[in-house]
């Protein structure tokens, strides 16, 4: 079945996203797994020039590229074009990286040496979301190519424009065919995919309802999976913490790409004794925000990416108000074209409700109070989700709390980000595996031993 894409932001049909028929997925497969034989064998610095090649092409292009976020997903353009470029830093970083992260390992052992060394899988899949289309199929793409591997790109129906730019760039950058290809499949086609023998490997960004279905179809097929999930992110803010420091970091990383970021903060958690001087602090940070198009510099937060969506998201807020939340900001669906959703803040909420329970997709703050730092982490901990978390105090004591959280990823002080450079993934219900720095590169090899007598 075909679905309509809708510019999130007026709410006008832009067309409807195109499927392969079953001569053309196999067909795709074929060049994929062609591209596979030759692709393993080039040299790293072979592979990282063709890596280098996109990254140019990326920044070259940026200003034709970004639009297509704003256009498809309501993105602000100025996050677009740093989403852009973001995806071109992580195509260079593994041209750069890659052959030191999958240098041999020499382990002792009975033999003259023995080693692990690091060998390509295969084809892999990446099934993909549609909050940031450029980035997460760099994210996936970059290490798995660096490797030796070839991709296969089945990205959201709801930003094909995108999906297709991104494989138009390795065509227009030299690459080699079948490198990495666009694969836009209804969802009930992907499991076929899965299941295909020329596919070695599935990466899923997405939904934890998604990747349990994923994962069972990989894990009947005894084929590797890689999971980057929900997530209901703590952001714990104790006593000791700078307070306009913590402020203005929250503000930000609750509404960049309007809230629809699965490492945003999400549940607040204050200690008691400044709870009330936080409050103050992001409703009048929150408060200045400019909701609007997405095409216009000036704007901090666009719309949400379709109306079920926002339809979600004021379920959340309005079911959480009902159990006793006090609403300081927004909370109700604006008037007019678009699915935008206001700059949300609320406050008396418990561990237990609604919009601390379920991953909230959206502009919206939850600020959590406890008596003392052992009941913040207590909640921080009681949820099924255990993606990323952040915590504000000094910073030894963060260090030792950071143990203690039941996460993928920590930042003390500072702003829950993915970085090329370093490991992201969840634990609980929030994935398998990793993606990004040398671990996430490890996921999609073959480490085979070697013994010399």
């Amino acid at each position: 079945m075909s679905i309509q894409v809708i510019n999130p932001s007026t709410g006008e049909l832009l067309g409807v996203s195109p499927e392969l028929d079953a001569v053309d997925r196999d067909a795709a497969l074929d060049r994929a797994q062609t591209a596979y034989a030759d692709w393993k064998k080039q040299s790293f610095a072979q592979r990282a020039q063709v890596l280098r090649n996109i990254a140019q092409r990326l920044r070259n292009d940026v200003e034709s590229l970004a639009p297509l976020m704003t256009l498809e997903m309501g993105k602000p353009i100025k996050e677009a074009r740093a989403e852009v470029m973001k995806a071109a830093l992580c195509a260079d970083h593994y041209a750069e990286h890659g052959e030191s992260y999958l240098a041999p390992d020499t382990l002792a052992s009975d033999a003259s040496l023995s080693y692990v060394q690091y060998l390509p899988l295969g084809v892999v899949l990446g099934i993909l979301p549609w909050n940031a289309p450029f980035w997460l199929a760099f994210r996936f793409c970059a290490p798995a190519l660096m490797a030796g591997n070839t991709c296969l790109m089945k990205h959201d129906p709801h930003v094909p424009a995108c999906a297709e730019a991104i494989a138009r760039l390795f065509e227009q950058s030299g690459a080699p065919a079948g490198l990495l290809q666009n694969l836009p499949l209804s969802n009930t086609d992907v499991e076929a995919v899965i299941r295909d023998p020329r596919v070695q490997a599935v990466s899923l960004t997405g939904s934890d309802r998604a990747g349990t279905v994923v994962a069972s179809i990989a894990g009947a097929e005894i084929k590797p999976v890689v999971l980057e999930l929900g997530g209901s992110d703590p952001c714990i803010v104790l006593a000791d913490a700078d307070l306009d420091k913590a402020a203005d970091v929250i503000t930000l990383s609750r509404i960049i790409n309007a809230g629809q970021s699965c490492i945003a903060a999400k549940r607040i958690i204050v200690e008691a004794g400044i709870h009330d001087e936080l409050v103050t602090r992001l409703e009048e940070r929150l408060s200045k925000l400019k909701l609007g198009d997405p095409n216009e510099e000036s704007t901090d937060i666009g719309p949400l990416a379709r109306e079920d969506l926002r339809l979600n998201l004021h379920r959340q807020v309005q079911e959480t108000i009902a159990a006793g939340a006090q609403c300081r900001l927004g909370g109700e669906i604006p008037e007019g074209p678009g699915y935008f959703y206001p700059v949300t803040l609320l406050t008396d909420v418990t561990n237990d409700m609604t919009a601390a329970r379920e991953e909230t997709f959206g502009p919206v703050a939850v600020v959590i109070k406890a008596e003392d730092q052992d009941e913040a982490m207590r909640l921080a901990n009681d949820s099924q989700y255990g993606l990323a978390a952040s915590i504000w105090t000094e910073r030894s004591r963060g260090e030792k709390l950071a143990r203690q959280l039941e996460t993928g990823q920590v930042a003390v002080n500072g702003i829950v980000k993915t970085d090329p450079r370093l490991p992201s993934g969840g634990v609980k219900r929030s994935g398998l595996g990793r993606e990004l720095g040398p671990h996430g590169m490890h996921e999609f090899v073959n480490a085979q031993q070697v013994w010399l007598g």
